[in-house]
């Protein structure tokens, strides 16, 4: 059993690559929060990740705070927060803002944007992944400010940069179906770096992502993500994964800092918020579907977790979808 790919799979997320650009130094670049432009890229996103894969030359990547990576090509950094960031190559005076200067670029036809200096060439491509922040937040929150993994140290790697440097080559010749091409690639680059991150763990590490990596943990949290509306008990966990109850407990609270079945609970909650903004479900029917034997229970436990009743949450995250035009394009 997979438990990222449990995760991964209710949280559903959506990427895209937006950007391609051929930079020469010196430049210098400021990302805005990724709040700021998601209206320009996916306006229903209530959190966006963004990432730069530098597929030649070389860069650095740094935080406003003054956190800064060297990059080279074969590198990816992602943002898992959406910080605001610099992206660069030499020294240029004034950093210039990534958002009017580069708008009508964000297209996911990829047409190449070039700027810079004259001097030497860089060339990335970048992306995003549109995500529930609620539902994300268990692989998120183990995350730090921004992330730098090398993409093309193993075959699949290798695989995945030609892939996106041919899919970005044809860019705005109109193939058909290179829309979701890209959009599947962005997603599965994602996907491949979380996996090169948790490899990478330290083994004293702790947390959800270490968790994940740890044999009887990670089949702990695969059970309670596949099923989580069953009526999970401690005991029963310990059955399946070959633990006793008490060893269970406590390998689950040193990874997680929680027990089992808070986790479950947090979970459950979590997976009803999601679909009360997704679905036009009862709330009975929510409840029933994620694991309450009442609406009544439900709906206590969902006012203790939320600050308000499933009702008014569903009617304070229903929304009209924006339609926001860019370069003359909808990105609606």
């Amino acid at each position: 059993m997979d438990v990222l790919s449990e995760v991964l799979r209710t949280v559903r997320l959506e990427g895209a690559l937006f950007f391609n650009g051929e930079f020469s130094a010196p430049w210098c670049i400021q990302s805005t929060r990724s709040s700021d432009i998601a209206p320009y890229l996916s306006p229903q996103a209530e959190h966006l990740i963004i990432y730069h894969l530098l597929t030649d030359g070389h860069a650095y990547a740094r935080l406003l705070d003054g956190q800064q990576e060297e990059l080279a090509a074969g590198d990816i950094v992602i943002f898992p927060h959406g910080d605001a960031h610099l992206l660069g190559h030499g020294s240029p005076a004034i950093p210039v803002d990534a958002l009017p200067v580069f708008l009508k670029h964000f297209s996911r036809e990829l047409k190449v944007a070039r700027y810079g200096g004259g001097g030497e060439a860089t060339r990335f491509v970048c992306g995003f992944m549109a995500c529930d922040p609620r539902l994300s937040d268990v692989f998120l929150a183990g995350l730090p400010k921004m992330l730098v993994v090398h993409a093309v140290d193993e075959p699949s790697g290798q695989w995945l940069e030609h892939s996106i440097r041919f899919s970005a080559g044809e860019a705005g010749e109109s193939h058909p179906g290179s829309g979701l091409v890209l959009s599947k690639l962005s997603e599965v680059l994602f996907v491949e770096t979380l996996r090169r991150y948790i490899n990478a763990l330290p083994p004293s590490q702790t947390g959800w992502l270490a968790g994940v990596r740890d044999p009887a943990m990670g089949r702990v949290l695969a059970l309670l993500h596949k099923e989580p509306a069953f009526a999970w008990t401690v005991t029963d966990l310990g059955r399946r994964v070959g633990l006793s109850r008490t060893r269970l407990a406590e390998r689950f609270r040193y990874f997680l800092g929680t027990s089992p079945m808070a986790y479950l609970a947090q979970w459950r909650l979590k997976l009803g918020a999601e679909r009360l903004k997704s679905t036009e479900e009862s709330v009975a029917e929510i409840a029933e579907a994620v694991g309450y034997g009442s609406e009544a229970a439900f709906n206590r436990a969902f006012r203790r977790e939320f600050g308000g009743p499933p009702a008014q949450f569903r009617r304070d995250h229903k929304s009209t979808p924006a339609q926001i035009v860019v370069g003359g394009d909808s990105l609606a």
